[in-house]
């Protein structure tokens, strides 16, 4: 048992300004966390209890799956990040710093290239295959505008981990086995997450997976379908578009128009009294540094990383002013594909487009009655631009797509040879011929994970924390510490919990009963127990049970038995199928 004057607890009455969303101002208000400097964190006694718990759940079900626990350095050569051409790529993000020998070295952000460096000088058979080898442990990335708390920050905890097969049916297999764990790890810790397709990015490899926590202060775009499974990040998400294609004039040629100052989308379908769906939007791109026309619907946004796939481009990057006068002859806001002699790329929604408007390629002019495929030379098509809200879905072809916002609180992905190829992980087969290694990671943001627990799990009055991860499962609460029968009873119901195996937090400050409820509420402990004078007197102990506020009664002989009871239900809400 653990007594509140014992502890540090520094609740706050407000919400500190710098916090903008629920669960970093409750952690700020609860005594949780407290901040060092811009994306940095102090853990105070209950969050890190909390944060314990987190990783001792992931701990658990890594092994469960048959992961191996390892721990490597946070403090990596930078030379290992240039084999594998990620230097390049991530140095943005990452703190460079030097020894005291001039060497260079990074602070890992993740760590594909040190276990696959270990890997390579430890694994020599087909007999030690397959392999995951797991850690948790801080990394660091250097956010341009760390937010949010734990949610966005320069320092966090990380748990990834690192499979190692043979072929394509052990990946499978591997990616499997993290799939189901990752489901089990956040239903233990009271979270509902969606699992999303999601793009590989900077990571490489063939296919990957987010887990989201649906939330409205999600900082990622979610797009879902209202009839079936399908789920997708916004980066990843594929839309079937509904709208019309064929417009008035349709069958005419095209004709200049003239739109003086009329350089955005809006402006132009306002001057033609339609709608933006009705332009193409042509932007100039340069695709490792060589120009590029770019189309989309005009109600649509191009998805870079769709089209860097697309174009199977290294570096891209918007055309300045300088070079979209000299491909188009016109300024800002009046390309159009029609008469370019750059390569063009369109995304798959304008196929059919007829008697459209596109830029006329002269300053203050529009082209209007164009024919995409008549009029334009089209080089590539593809699935470019964002999926929108209402759009149909690319699986069951029967269903809506609706927009939402998560947070990530996990991702697994297919890496196949991109590390172990770079880096020489591979291994004998029973032939006693070289093969390369194909490798899987999976990741989870241990403190994000803690933090979306409260985004998730809160109400007006504070944190409402699962049994599984809160600080004290059981807050044992003295109205008046200074009535002495009040006290005893107190003390034996907490002495009884403790002996049974339950974390309980004991409240024997002498305040008035009001901050005591009030603090309760913030700190949001699964139960409650009440001891006061009254209820002494009528033979009864109150026991509150904070995710319902569902107050229950219990003669203190039998409060243990209820107390238990009433955690058998909160367990039962956090146990894996």
């Amino acid at each position: 048992m653990i007594r509140w004057s014992q502890q540090l607890i520094p609740t706050l009455r407000e919400a500190p300004a710098e916090a903008e969303i629920p669960s970093h101002q409750l952690m700020l208000r609860a005594g949780l966390i407290r901040k060092l400097a811009g994306g940095l964190y102090t853990f105070l006694p209950l969050g890190h209890r909390a944060l314990r718990k987190v990783e001792q759940i992931v701990r658990e079900e890594m092994d469960r799956a048959g992961a191996l626990e390892v721990l490597m350095p946070a403090m990596h050569p930078q030379e290992l990040w240039e084999q594998t051409g990620r230097f390049g790529v991530l140095k943005e993000v990452m703190f460079k710093i030097k020894d005291r020998q001039e060497r260079n070295l990074v602070l890992g952000p993740t760590h594909e290239e040190v276990v696959t460096d270990l890997v390579a000088h430890e694994v020599q058979s087909y007999r030690q295959l397959p392999i995951n080898l797991y850690q948790i442990q801080t990394k660091f990335r250097d956010e341009i505008r760390p937010r949010f708390g734990l949610m966005r920050a320069k320092e966090f905890i990380m748990k990834d981990a690192y499979s190692f097969d043979m072929n394509l049916e052990g990946v499978e297999r591997s990616y499997r086995a993290m799939y189901t764990a990752y489901e089990r790890i956040f239903k233990r810790a009271g979270l509902r997450t969606k699992a999303v397709e999601a793009d590989t990015g900077a990571m490489g490899g063939s296919a990957s997976h987010e887990f989201m926590v649906l939330a409205d202060a999600g900082e990622d775009g979610v797009i879902e379908c209202d009839a079936c499974a399908y789920a997708a990040n916004l980066e990843r998400a594929e839309g079937v578009g509904r709208g019309e294609k064929v417009f008035a004039d349709a069958d005419k040629t095209p004709a200049v128009v003239a739109t003086p100052n009329r350089k955005t989308i809006t402006g132009v379908a306002t001057f033609f009294q339609t709608t933006p769906a009705r332009l193409i939007k042509t932007l100039i791109y340069l695709a490792d540094e060589k120009p590029v026309a770019v189309l989309v619907p005009g109600d649509r946004e191009v998805n870079e990383i769709k089209l860097k796939r697309a174009l199977k481009c290294a570096a891209l990057a918007l055309a300045d002013d300088v070079m979209i006068s000299k491909v188009t002859g016109a300024p800002v806001g009046f390309a159009g594909p029609v008469g370019l002699t750059i390569p063009v790329i369109a995304d798959e929604k304008l196929q059919g487009y007829r008697g459209a408007i596109t830029g006329a390629n002269q300053a203050d002019a529009h082209l209007v009655n164009v024919d995409l495929a008549r009029d334009a030379q089209v080089g590539t098509w593809g699935d470019l631009s964002n999926a929108n809200a209402g759009d149909g879905c690319p699986r069951c072809g029967q269903g809506q797509l609706v927009a939402k916002r998560g947070i990530e609180v996990g991702h697994v992905f297919k890496l196949g040879t991109k590390y172990s190829e770079a880096l020489g992980a591979g291994y004998l087969d029973p032939d006693g011929q070289r093969k390369i290694a194909i490798m899987g990671c999976y990741g989870i943001g241990v403190t994000r994970t803690l933090q979306s627990v409260i985004e998730q799990s809160h109400d007006a009055n504070g944190i409402v924390w699962p049994i599984s991860i809160a600080p004290y499962q059981v807050e044992v609460l003295p109205i008046n510490v200074a009535h002495g029968p009040t006290m005893e009873a107190a003390l034996k119901i907490a002495a009884e919990l403790e002996a049974a195996g339950f974390d309980v937090l004991f409240d024997d400050r002498d305040e008035r009963p009001g901050v005591k409820f009030k603090d309760a509420d913030l700190l949001g402990l699964p139960i409650r127990v009440n001891v006061g004078e009254k209820g002494l007197a009528k033979g009864v102990l109150e026991i509150k049970l904070r995710h319902t506020g569902e107050m229950r009664t219990a003669a203190p002989e039998q409060a243990f038995a209820a107390v238990q009871a009433a955690a058998a239900e909160l367990r039962q809400a956090v146990t894996p199928a």
